[in-house]
This record gives structure tokens, sequence and C-alpha cells, in this order.
């Protein structure tokens, strides 16, 4: 019986891998395999000058990169911009997912204008955007100047190109946030509510008890994600400010284009992915590690 039963159990476990294995052939092929490529250029001499892997230039692709100041402002901007547009989007996304978690009318109205933003493709809201901040054509500065106002170079200027990149980001991206916390606000359950609704617990109270604590897994989660998306943003800056003016707005994520086709040094251009990507990855253990431990208390 016990020899029928492993018989059993190692047939399952066959076919099993057997459905999963086309998969994780798929996986390695689109993964693992330029994941591999790009390790090993960022340890060569390879250029789009010099195509060839065959000399080995150990840790020097790693060295250039890390000593050169544009790469250590363009990691500044990125966590600056990723932190900000982050932080307001977790706040507005939280404050009008709960206003749209009651019950009120017209909500597939507002459901569908919050999803216009986040299916629209990136490039296309920069070009939108761009037309808009024009400064001397654009409709947002025509209507500054109606009412009295001076006209604001937008893109033109370092202070007034990052926040023209945040306040477009915010926009496009906040959608996200919002149908995520309100997808966890309305699964949650209803007992905890009335419970302090009885004992009289007042809306603060019960925000901060309450709700909060129990959206802590899913508002991480959306920080996770949106945090990984906020460090790989390229499109809006490549439409609207091409990292400009000056290196005021010059993410990591299009240091790393430039200096793939503009520098040609392919292999360094790997390193700084390569970086790029431990970053990345330090800042989802961390966040991982928060949740676990909250899940845990």
């Amino acid at each position: 019986m016990n020899t029928y039963r492993s018989y059993r159990a190692r047939q399952i476990r066959l076919r099993g891998l057997t459905f999963i294995l086309p998969t994780l052939i798929i996986l390695t092929a689109v993964v693992a395999v330029p994941l591999l490529f790009s390790l090993i250029v960022s340890f060569s001499n390879y250029t789009f000058i010099s195509p060839r892997l065959g000399s080995f230039a150990g840790i020097r692709n790693y060295v250039s990169a890390l000593s050169n100041e544009y790469f250590w402002n363009s990691l500044w901007v990125t966590i600056k911009f990723a932190l900000f547009v982050v932080t307001l989007e977790s706040v507005l996304g939280f404050s009008i997912a709960l206003l749209l978690s009651r019950d009120i009318k017209f909500k597939a109205v507002f459901y569908t204008i919050l999803t216009i933003p986040m299916v629209m493709s990136p490039v296309a809201v920069g070009l939108i955007w761009k037309m808009l901040l024009h400064a001397d054509l654009g409709i947002v500065n025509y209507l500054i100047s109606a009412m009295g106002w001076r006209p604001i170079d937008w893109l033109g200027s370092p202070r007034g190109a990052i926040w023209s990149i945040l306040m477009v980001d915010i926009w496009q991206q906040v959608s996200f946030m919002i149908l995520v916390l309100l997808a966890g606000l309305v699964s949650l359950p209803k007992e905890p509510f009335e419970a302090a609704k009885i004992d009289g617990a007042s809306p603060v109270q019960t925000l901060f008890r309450i709700t909060i604590p129990l959206m802590s897994p899913v508002i991480v989660t959306a920080l996770l994600i949106r945090l990984i998306f906020a460090f790989r943003t390229y499109d809006l800056i490549y439409v609207m400010t091409k990292g400009g003016p000056g290196v005021a707005t010059d993410v990591i994520s299009y240091y790393i284009y430039k200096r793939t086709f503009t520098g040609l040094n392919l292999a360094e251009a790997a390193a700084l992915s390569w970086v790029l990507l431990l970053v990345v990855l330090g800042i989802v253990v961390v966040l991982f590690r928060t949740m676990l431990r909250q899940q845990d208390a």
C-alpha cells in the first residue's frame, strides 16, 4: 500500500513538473539569460565600437561608474524623485480611496476617470503635458497670464523642470495607488469596525487603530510596487526634459541610457544597471522584512 502511495506521489510530482517546465524554460530564456549576459558584459571591455567579450576588465567598469560624479547626481535625483512621488501618491491615494470606499453616488464615473491616466502610455502623457506646459504656447501659461500673473518656465529652469516631472508622474500614477488601496479597503472585515462603533470610537481612532493596521500589508505592497516603478522611470524624462536643464532631471535610468547610446560604452552601462538592480533589491528586501515583521506582530 505504501509503495503504491509513494508511486502515486511521484507520478503527481512528475506531472506537475511537466506542466511547469515550459514556463521555467521561457522564464529562463527571457529573464535569466539577459541578466547573465549583462553581468558578463559588465566585467568586459564590450563597447559598440569594439563589440567583443574576449577581454576581462575585472571591476574596472564598476569603479569607473561609481567614481563618476554624474552617477551620484543621477542616483540622488532618482532617490528624491522616488521618495517624493511615492509619498505623495500614497497619501493622496489613501485619502481618495477612503472617500470612494464610502457609499457615494456616481462611483462608476469616478472609477472611469481614475482609470484613464493609468492606462495611458507614459510617452503620450509626456507629450501632452509637454505641450500644456510649453513656456510660450502652453495652455497653462496662457491661463496664468490671463489671471495677471507672470508665466512660468516649467521645463526650462532646473526647479521648474523637476517639479513639473513630479507633478506629471503623480497625475498619472496616483490612480494605481487609489485602485490598489481601494481594493484593500473594501475587502476588510466589517466586524472590527462594528465593534469600534459600538464602543464609541471616533473616526480618527478607527482610522489609526483599525483601518491602517489592517491595511498595512496592502500599503506595503503598493509602496513596494510604486518604488520599483519610480526607480525605473525613464519615458517621462526622455519625452519632457531629456534629463535637463543641465542634469536637474537626469534620473539614473536615463543616465544609463545615455551611457549606452551616447557614450557607446555598453560595459559601463551594464555595470550601472547592476548597481541600480542591487539598490532596488535592497529596498525590496527592507520592505518585505517590514511587511513580514508586521504580519508576525
